[in-house]
């Protein structure tokens, strides 16, 4: 007669300090000693499968080969299959929820969510999927995320309707590159002072010997500043930077734009119908700049297609692609280097290339931009611009003028 009191007191003292191995080959030893009947007795006191224990004794029998990984406690395969394994498109649905709150550090290539787990966890248990906080949290790891402060994330006051519109932006996007056709991400860097001042960062030189720079930053009228504006191609991860010497008015971004096409988007899109600009609400290309809407409609006559303008929401610059897409390898790769001047500048900004392929050209844009050029009410009325029904004032399209 099998004991049963004796193996659960055994098993009680040694079961919580036994790995999964100790406690399969304590089983199938116990299972041994009581002989007939001694499988089904453990099975139901330890609460181990049958087929475990068979293959304890199997293991203490000899009759399976040793394992080529002696330090292995479960035999590969084994244990219980990852959450993607057994639902395919879990992670492709995690991606569809993170994706339209996606920001990113523009100093890092990190990424982080505005999307608190809980509520990704809650969008894919409305998905019909059981699915706990835990593994929805691991994914954003393996997907490269991470949890940050919203402190340290807000530019101030927060729109209503922010979240949606990074919603319909990401919607926009998305249909413009499966159908092929041109995406760009474009904003004005941060304007620097041409010569030999002090430029952040640091770069490898002789010990002791610093590259000497001006004390004060004091404009140098003969050299001025530059202003880059740049035009980031998210489809081909390649980018154009117009290196002003000017104002940054509206004019100059939409140059900037029209430059970038001639030499670079006309020869990658070349059945092109439609262009999509997604830009800051604020500066030169803001939604509210009136010489910003014109010019676009005289590039719009001039290519002969439609373009499409859709504004990040007020707060939120620091999110657009090209922000952490280019300009900030182009501050890496200029960092502790004086920007001298314009030229150096230009060969800084074209040589800045990533580990993911990225392309930059660069030019110098030496024409005259006035501050000051007013678009009278008449102008406004004659441009072919159609306002999306969503937030008209920052999603638009302008369509070229058939000439009669």
């Amino acid at each position: 007669m099998i004991d049963e009191t004796a193996i659960r007191l055994r098993y009680e003292a040694l079961g919580s300090v036994l790995d999964e191995r100790g406690r399969r080959r304590f089983a199938s030893a116990e299972a041994l000693a009581a002989g007939r009947g001694g499988v089904s007795v453990v099975s139901r006191i330890t609460g181990m499968a049958r087929s475990t224990i068979d293959r304890g004794l199997a293991e203490l029998r000899g009759e399976t080969e040793p394992s080529s990984a002696p330090r292995r406690v479960r035999r590969a395969g084994g244990g219980r299959k990852r959450a993607t394994a057994k639902d395919p498109t879990l992670l492709c649905d995690l991606k569809a929820l993170v994706e339209p709150m996606t920001r990113g550090d523009p100093t890092t290539p990190l990424l982080w969510t505005a999307k608190s787990l809980r509520n990704l966890t809650a969008g894919l248990t409305e998905s019909g999927r059981c699915v706990c906080h835990n593994v929805v949290a691991g994914l954003l790891r393996e997907m490269g995320y991470s949890l940050q402060s919203n402190l340290k994330t807000l530019e101030g006051a927060s729109h209503p309707d922010r979240d949606a519109q990074f919603r319909y932006i990401n919607d926009r996007v998305k249909n413009a590159l499966a159908s092929g056709q041109p995406t760009i991400s474009v904003d004005t860097k941060k304007k620097e002072l041409v010569g030999d001042f002090k430029n952040a960062g640091r770069e490898y030189r002789p010990k002791g010997r610093p590259e000497e720079v001006r004390v004060h930053d004091f404009l140098i009228p003969e050299l001025g500043r530059a202003s880059p504006y740049g035009v980031y191609d998210i489809a081909e991860n390649a980018g154009w930077v117009s290196l002003g010497v000017d104002n940054d008015t509206a004019s100059f971004a939409v140059n900037t734009i029209r430059r970038w096409w001639n030499i670079m988007g006309r020869q990658r899109y070349p059945e092109a119908k439609t262009l999509l600009i997604t830009a800051d609400g604020g500066g030169s290309n803001g939604s509210r700049v009136r010489l910003w809407k014109r010019e676009l409609q005289t590039l719009a006559d001039e290519l002969g297609i439609e373009i499409t303008v859709c504004h990040l929401p007020p707060g939120t610059s620091k999110w657009n692609k090209i922000e952490h897409r280019m300009f900030s390898f182009i501050t890496q790769n200029w960092r502790g280097r004086p920007l001298v001047s314009y030229l150096t500048i230009v060969q800084l900004i074209a040589a800045t290339t990533t580990e993911t392929g990225l392309k930059v050209q660069c030019e110098i844009d030496t024409n005259a931009y006035p501050k000051g050029v007013e678009v009278e009410d008449d102008e406004m009325a004659a441009l072919n611009i159609h306002r999306h029904e969503f937030h008209g004032e920052w999603n638009y399209t302008i369509k070229p003028n058939i000439l009669n």
